[in-house]
């Protein structure tokens, strides 16, 4: 069966479709990190975004893409974070029942704003398995239409409204880093980057104790993640063929950061502009730090994908 794969004018679709309900993400500036990475870095602030991260903008496209029978019935998903959320309130905005599942060991401030957010939630082991036969048995009871975080067009053309976004108000960007984990980010900021200036260079940030991504890369083909560890829990998902086909095309290189890379690049973040972000959302900015001989002296636009952090954590993030 052959793939389909989401186009420029899909995106353009998507955002005039999802502008009533999102918010245009400030892009911010750190003349201090600027001066630390050599480079002018514009920071497109998902952690301002609804639900708190970019993930919103996919599940509303999602949503509004369904027939009306088909949403009448709801929507479902497993995720334990940012796509619970967000598929929640987008459902509760169109009121239309929302159905999640969730691994036991979730954050628990994403089970609380799916909850919060009105979802009905059914816990299950924290496997893979576990969380799509769990979905099954969800689906088969209610009828719900299945909207995956990342292996879905619609999810796609959505998330690549936030690179939009940022080249609309920064159109000579050199670079556009994103975080990738199962891929919906980057593959939507790729088609996106690729299609308004066919020269930018399209970067990959991904943990290197979660490295599947990078693997797929350059091995080209595709690797799936195998107990990944990392305090990156936003990216510990694997790629799907969809995103796996996008990235290869569109993507000019992945990049990996350490641990320690990832928190140090929170903290700048938290002490340099005065904003909480996620870890997931730091990878680009720790590649940066941790590569900055192969990216230096350019205009970046790096995707802050959400700021969903534990707070009960700070402790062990400044130890």
């Amino acid at each position: 069966m052959k793939i389909r794969i989401p186009q420029y004018s899909d995106i353009v679709k998507a955002h005039k479709r999802i502008k009533p309900y999102v918010h245009n993400t400030h892009v911010l500036t750190s003349s201090g990190i600027n001066s630390i990475i050599g480079s002018e870095l514009y920071f497109k602030c998902e952690n301002f975004q609804k639900v708190g991260a970019f993930k919103f903008r996919g599940a509303t496209n999602a949503i509004l893409s369904l027939r009306k029978e088909d949403l009448a019935r709801g929507v479902a998903t497993h995720s334990s974070g940012n796509h619970a959320a967000a598929l929640a309130l987008a459902a509760r905005i169109q009121k239309v029942p929302a159905f999640i599942v969730m691994p036991e060991n979730a954050p628990e401030v994403k089970k609380k704003a799916a909850k919060g957010y009105g979802a009905n939630i059914t816990f299950c082991e924290p496997t893979l398995e576990a969380r799509e036969s769990t979905l099954k048995k969800v689906i088969l009871k209610t009828g719900a239409t299945f909207i995956h975080p990342y292996d879905n067009y619609d999810v796609i053309c959505g998330q690549g409204t936030a690179t939009r976004e940022l080249l609309e108000e920064v159109p000579d960007l050199e670079v556009v880093i994103a975080p990738v984990g199962g891929g919906g980010l980057l593959s939507g900021s790729a088609i996106v980057a690729k299609s308004l200036k066919p020269g930018i260079r399209v970067v990959a940030a991904e943990p290197q104790n979660a490295d599947d991504a990078f693997r797929s890369f350059y091995e080209r083909k595709l690797i799936p993640s195998v107990n990944p560890e990392t305090i990156a829990d936003g990216l510990l998902t694997s790629l799907s063929p969809l995103t796996f086909s996008i990235i290869l095309e569109k993507v000019d290189d992945i990049l990996t950061a350490t641990e320690d890379s990832i928190i140090r690049a929170m903290k700048l973040i938290w002490e340099r502009m005065k904003i909480i972000i996620e870890p997931s959302s730091a990878l680009p900015l720790a590649i940066l730090l941790q590569h900055r001989e192969k990216i230096s002296g350019k205009r970046i636009g790096i995707i802050i994908s959400g700021g969903n952090v534990e707070l009960t954590k700070m402790a062990y993030f400044f130890r």
